[in-house]
């Protein structure tokens, strides 16, 4: 079957993004690697531009447009990594963004997203009832009332190749620091783009290596689809990981997921928390709990968790974009 993206669309997204988005930093943590029994190195794109990966994702889309759709602008749908990151990518590339998100997106977000847009002629945020209204649908009706481009935040092919840098500079990185490899990658699965993406860079540039998804327990979506041989739509997910609250992988990612992903596993809201903790206290870095699916995965080794003792893995923290107030009672509960 031929897949939506190959390791050349993520190598041309990458020089897309030079100058743009951040090469984030590799950590390292010897607590992490006598915790884990891995030697382990975390991906920081909670340190990307507007604090998460989908920045590359949403850039390296817009700046494929032709001059016609620059003029004509951008939709996008999204209660908040993806709207700001389409709303910044549209303000350096100069062109007007329409973001339709739900009424009860967090302030937060929503004044990030607007503040991307300040000074942005024909920019605005388009609110909805999320439990009463579909979001894909007032896209696609905007974006033909006002000629508009949609570019939904998971199943886009230049979206997932975006995203696939995060890999590729991962596995580059490694090699920098000491030489070596990779023997896994552990990554957060919410509709797929990010983990599409990255399956892609990484199987190229390591055979041998397994890629892991990571999904909250109450959304393990994928993982039930990844059984079933078909996609399987589940009700919004109840978890603290607002990130991976999709409800089902998309057309794209999915065949993506099928072919290059090793397995899929979930962890607990507690074990998300404890992560959280654990970047707080011993890293000193913010992570969102999305953030910390593949980290959880790794430090909690439960049962059905893959056994990555002795091995190299690289862990992909998605994103830092977490309401204040909710961070601190989440670390305190």
């Amino acid at each position: 079957m031929t897949l939506a993206i190959t390791f050349d669309d993520v190598a041309a997204a990458a020089q897309r993004l030079q100058g743009h988005a951040h090469r984030t930093p590799v950590l390292t943590s010897r607590t992490a690697d006598e915790r884990t029994g891995a030697r382990v190195f975390f991906k920081a794109e909670n340190f990307q531009r507007m604090g998460a990966f989908k920045f590359r994702g949403a850039f390296n889309a817009l700046a494929k447009f032709s001059p016609m759709q620059r003029e004509r602008g951008v939709i996008a749908f999204s209660s908040g990594n993806h709207a700001q990151a389409t709303a910044l990518a549209a303000r350096i590339l100069g062109m007007p963004s329409v973001i339709v998100m739900p009424k009860d997106a967090p302030a937060a977000k929503l004044a990030a997203t607007r503040g991307y847009q300040a000074g942005q002629a024909g920019s605005e945020v388009v609110l909805y009832d999320r439990y009463t209204e579909d979001r894909e649908a007032i896209g696609q009706r905007l974006a033909q009332e006002r000629g508009m481009t949609l570019v939904p935040p998971y199943d886009h092919a230049d979206v997932m190749a975006g995203q696939g840098t995060a890999a590729l500079e991962l596995v580059q990185q490694v090699a920098e620091l000491d030489g070596g490899g990779l023997d896994a990658m552990l990554v957060c699965v919410g509709g797929g783009g990010l983990i599409s993406g990255c399956a892609v860079a990484a199987t190229h540039l390591l055979p041998g290596i397994e890629v892991w998804g990571v999904e909250p327990e109450a959304g393990n979506d994928t993982q039930r689809s990844l059984a079933e041989g078909h996609i399987v739509h589940i009700d919004t997910p109840k978890t603290i990981a607002d990130g991976a609250q999709t409800q089902h992988s998309g057309t794209l990612t999915f065949p993506v997921i099928q072919q290059l992903v090793r397995g899929i596993v979930t962890v607990s809201d507690a074990q998300l928390v404890d992560a959280m903790r654990f970047f707080a206290e011993r890293m000193k870095i913010v992570v969102e709990p999305t953030g910390c699916l593949g980290a959880a995965a790794l430090m909690a080794r439960t049962a059905g968790q893959p056994d990555l003792r002795g091995r190299r893995v690289g862990v992909i923290l998605s994103g830092g974009n977490v309401d204040v107030r909710r961070y601190a009672e989440l670390l305190e509960g």
